[in-house]
């Protein structure tokens, strides 16, 4: 398409060129010298429209994916549906596993106190799972309200055309600006789910060949011991244990990363879509010879508690330790540190 462009403009853009140099060696006709100006006129106006000071090779790049990236979106959207019917399926079948193969055998193994504290830690650690799954699945990650001039903004979303409150960011599958946006994730469903597994131990049986003494005149002959018969649900038992322990270190290893990497982002006081934008921000200024501060590193204590929405003391046990609903701190849309913390940063500035 470029190439036959080029090949029909080519011929025009001689003879315009041919016909200035006419002109400026002779005296040009008012009609000729009208359409070389007109011309001209023209291509100001076309370079005046196709002209953005914030183009360059990434929003080339971005408008040549863009029906890719609507795909993805629209496709990874129906996806969340299976994500959250696969985790109700998967849970279901470790608790009903739990109950039929595993129970029986903590019952026979196990002492009475060992007992009450197995039982007593995982329907605690149940109890977490349900409640905080369901809790992300069902509160909605906090949208910035529109048609309001009240609220301060840092920039203006391309998605939405909306102004975007600091630290918001555009969901491509919400297909709404979030406010902190981050993954779709509970912190402490992720730390609960992980919980390592007990170790279930499978009864063996050992199958050995022995040599039985029966020797006759001139020959000795060997005998293999048969391999023991395991009724429908010893069979059924064991390949539920097996699935058990595989399906536990995946969901172990998998949610213990993930845990970790954003255990590491509270700690500092960002989100993973922050990050990137602080390391950049972090060269650039690094490169003039300044030091990059993070606004919204409180310290990695004082983190966890804004995170976590501890006030107190007592809101270790009640809001961390135990199920709870409460709302986190602040809007989402003014990032003014806690009074606590606060106090805490001008204690230690004072000494």
């Amino acid at each position: 398409m470029r190439g036959q462009r080029n090949l029909l403009l080519g011929p025009a853009r001689l003879c315009l060129r041919l016909l200035l140099l006419l002109g400026y060696r002779r005296r040009c006709p008012p009609l000729l010298r009208g359409l070389v100006q007109r011309w001209r006129y023209g291509k100001v106006c076309l370079r005046s429209l196709l002209y953005n000071s914030f183009g360059g090779s990434d929003t080339a790049v971005d408008a040549a994916f863009e029906p890719i990236y609507w795909l993805v979106d629209n496709v990874i959207r129906w996806f969340g549906v299976v994500f959250v019917v696969l985790v109700i399926v998967l849970t279901g079948s470790i608790v009903a596993i739990a109950y039929l193969c595993v129970l029986p055998l903590i019952l026979r193994t196990y002492s009475v106190p060992r007992l009450c504290w197995h039982f007593f830690y995982s329907h605690w650690n149940l109890i977490l799972i349900v409640f905080h799954y369901y809790q992300a699945i069902t509160t909605p990650p906090g949208y910035p309200p529109q048609g309001r001039n009240d609220i301060a903004t840092v920039s203006i979303c391309k998605k939405c055309i909306y102004p975007k409150p600091a630290r918001t960011h555009h969901c491509s599958i919400c297909n709404r600006c979030v406010l902190k946006m981050d993954h779709h994730c509970r912190i402490l469903f992720l730390s609960s789910a992980q919980e390592p597994a007990e170790t279930v131990g499978f009864p063996q049986s050992t199958h050995c060949t022995g040599c039985l003494g029966a020797r006759e005149p001139g020959f000795t002959t060997y005998h293999q011991t048969p391999p023991p018969t395991f009724s429908f649900r010893e069979r059924i038992t064991h390949k539920s244990l097996v699935y058990l322990w595989f399906l536990c270190s995946s969901v172990a290893l998998a949610l213990g990363a993930l845990t970790i990497w954003h255990a590491i982002l509270i700690s500092r006081g960002e989100t993973s879509i922050e990050r990137h934008i602080n390391k950049k921000e972090r060269r650039r200024l690094q490169a003039k010879g300044r030091v990059f501060r993070n606004p919204y590193n409180y310290g990695c204590l004082d983190n966890w508690k804004v995170f976590l929405g501890v006030d107190t003391g007592r809101h270790w046990l009640t809001r961390v330790l135990l199920p709870s609903s409460h709302l986190p701190h602040g809007n989402g849309m003014s990032w003014d540190p806690p009074p606590w913390v606060t106090a805490h940063s001008a204690s230690v500035m004072a000494v």
